[in-house]
């Protein structure tokens, strides 16, 4: 059996996000009489609490789950009528990663933003509070309550930048397309209450407990699971994202693709296992995911290499690591789960890294084009090697801790899927990781030919109007957004070489595809443990792939910097991708309509997907 929690660690999951709100509020109350050092001391010092509180409540679950009843409303005869806090390790990790990268972007815009007002800070405070809430929260209302926090936030700190009008747009397109897929998501919570009378996870999956897989309860899970994929930038409901991420503020840009996105992934599945897992039937739930996932993966690896927008190259990589996330949960066990858990800690430290590194270049030079910043970084000393580094790492260069993620999760993936699965792991890392290799080398190696500028009124977006977010150009890159960035590194680095690593991501993992555990601990009752699994960790395979990967991505970049001098065999094969690659661009129209519409027929081809498997 699981053994109980420690009680006092009861009060722990409710400080966790009630802190952040507290401090927030007077922020916004008495920012304007505070000297800005501070309110950067304040907010900071509040999400190094915030993330000293995870790791007190991580270490506390780390035997089990730590179960919250909000006013004492404890089950009677495992009924109440309360609302549950469960934390578990995979959920507190979650939570901890988001406090980690509030932490480094507080600390990194404490240069970054000359005359940024307590209002930031009080938004960025609250937008930790609504990820932390919507990962420790058991009851599917109270999920919905924190997405939306999360998202109102989100859409606020998009558009912070309200004088610029693309500022405007990024965040007009993520708030209509978020919002909308929030309403399906409550209109499935409705359905699920209606068909029940219950909403915490625990109780619903109680009352469906022996249900058959009728056309309501599909329809409850396409309708819940919808506004969670929207969030995680799933192909086709992923169109906003390089359009939020491009204009939004950097620091807000690694709390996006460095954390918010892996929540929407973690909601659908949380929802999956506990509530859906005994109703829907597993072969046809993996085989959607698996199908989405990899199309997610190869969409956003195509644009992402066809960009030269910094930060839409990074946004667009999201998209493609968010492919491969689903690739790996999709698999629903433990071992899928576990690699994927690891992809996505890697992956946090590495693109939040990578967001940062291009704030720098923003500010250094004023510009995020890799075109126009053909050669004007090569008197840096520090991030000539990071960001190729950087890229390696996120092609999966081993001992990175995404590295060690990506072979757990492709040896999974090759059980569930085929080997098919695994070639989208190898090609969507060495195409991600190579188109910021490639970015890295024009601009501080000045490698290949300084090529020409784009003419007037090609559909692709360059960079080079884009405002620096400091008053006037930085001279010197300051300590503050250094240490950042070496940080972040250091940490996805840790993940891979730090002994017990992989042996406490399985446990969590375990806990995490353990359902009927979650129902039993939150409803009071025993909790068997999960049937034990052997970790994987690295494996000569994995290694392997990893290095091809990592090889492929180098050779991709130098093939894209050198494409003159390529045989003609090579040239003219690549021809056909072109007429491809406008049309996939095409359909990135920036129009919010456009992605409306595509909302919608994502939705359809959801409902019909899980039909077909499950009725």
């Amino acid at each position: 059996m699981v053994p109980s929690a420690d009680p006092a660690a009861t009060h722990l999951a409710p400080l966790a996000f009630t802190v952040p709100i507290i401090v927030a509020c007077l922020l916004l109350a008495l920012g304007r009489r505070l000297p800005r050092w501070a309110v950067d001391g304040l907010a900071t010092t509040t999400a190094a609490a915030v993330a000293g509180i995870d790791v007190l409540l991580l270490m506390a679950a780390r035997d089990g789950r730590v179960v919250t009843w909000a006013g004492g409303w404890t089950p009677v005869d495992g009924t109440t009528v309360g609302i549950a806090l469960v934390a578990d390790p995979l959920g507190v990790g979650a939570a901890l990663i988001a406090a980690i990268l509030m932490l480094c972007a507080l600390v990194f815009s404490w240069r970054y933003f000359d005359s940024a007002e307590a209002h930031l800070h009080a938004l960025m405070l609250l937008f930790l509070a609504g990820m932390t809430g919507f990962v420790l929260t058991g009851d599917l209302f109270n999920m919905f309550v924190f997405f939306e926090l999360m998202g109102a936030v989100a859409y606020a700190l998009t558009g912070f930048k309200i004088e610029d009008p693309t500022s405007v747009h990024g965040a007009l397109s993520f708030g209509v397309v978020n919002s909308l897929g929030a309403y399906l998501t409550l209109c499935g919570i409705g359905i699920l209450y209606a068909r029940t009378g219950e909403l915490g996870l625990a109780q619903l999956a109680v009352a469906l407990r022996g249900n058959p897989p009728e056309a309501l309860l599909v329809t409850a899970f396409v309708l819940v699971l919808t506004g969670w994929l929207v969030k995680a930038a799933m192909v086709p409901f992923h169109f906003w994202t390089a359009d939020a991420e491009a204009v939004a503020p950097t620091p807000v840009c690694l709390l996006f693709s460095g954390i918010m996105v892996a929540l929407g992934v973690y909601g659908t599945f949380r929802v999956y296992h506990v509530v859906f897992a005994p109703v829907l039937p597993a072969p046809g739930v993996q085989c959607l995911f698996l199908v989405f996932g990899a199309v997610t993966a190869v969409v956003g690896a195509v644009m992402c290499f066809a960009q030269r927008h910094l930060k839409r190259l990074l946004a667009y990589s999201t998209i493609a690591h968010v492919g491969l996330f689903l690739l790996a949960f999709g698999t629903l066990d433990a071992a899928g789960t576990e690699g994927g858990a690891l992809y996505v800690a890697g992956h946090a430290g590495i693109k939040s890294a990578l967001f940062l590194m291009s704030g720098v270049i923003l500010n250094r030079y004023g510009s995020v084009d890799e075109i126009d910043l053909h050669g004007r970084g090569r008197h840096a000393v520090l991030l000539p090697w990071l960001m190729p580094l950087a890229g390696l790492a996120l092609a999966g260069l081993p001992p990175f801790g995404l590295g060690m993620g990506k072979a757990v999760a492709e040896e999974a993936v090759a059980t569930a899927g085929g080997w098919w699965a695994v070639a989208v792991f190898v090609l969507v890392s060495a195409a991600t990781g190579g188109a910021v290799i490639r970015a890295a080398l024009r601009i501080y190696r000045g490698t290949g030919r300084a090529p020409e500028a784009s003419p007037p009124g090609t559909e692709e977006t360059s960079g080079t109007d884009e405002e620096a977010e400091v008053s006037g150009l930085l001279q010197r890159v300051p300590l503050t957004m250094l240490v950042p960035i070496v940080v972040l590194l250091l940490g996805a680095l840790a993940l891979g070489v730090v002994p017990g690593v992989s042996e406490a991501f399985h446990a969590a993992a375990s806990r995490f595809t353990d359902g009927a555990g979650y129902v039993a601990r939150t409803l009071g009752a025993p909790a068997p443990l999960p049937a034990p699994t052997a970790p994987s960790g690295w494996t000569l395979s994995g290694v392997a792939l990893s290095l091809l990967s990592s090889a492929m991505a180098l050779a991709f970049a130098l093939a894209a910097l050198h494409h003159d001098r390529l045989p003609a065999t090579l040239r003219a094969a690549a021809r056909p991708v072109a007429p491809v690659l406008r049309g996939v661009r095409a359909l990135h129209s920036g129009h919010v309509g456009d992605y409306v519409a595509w909302l919608f027929v994502g939705v359809a081809v959801l409902g019909a997907f899980l039909a077909a498997g499950a009725l």
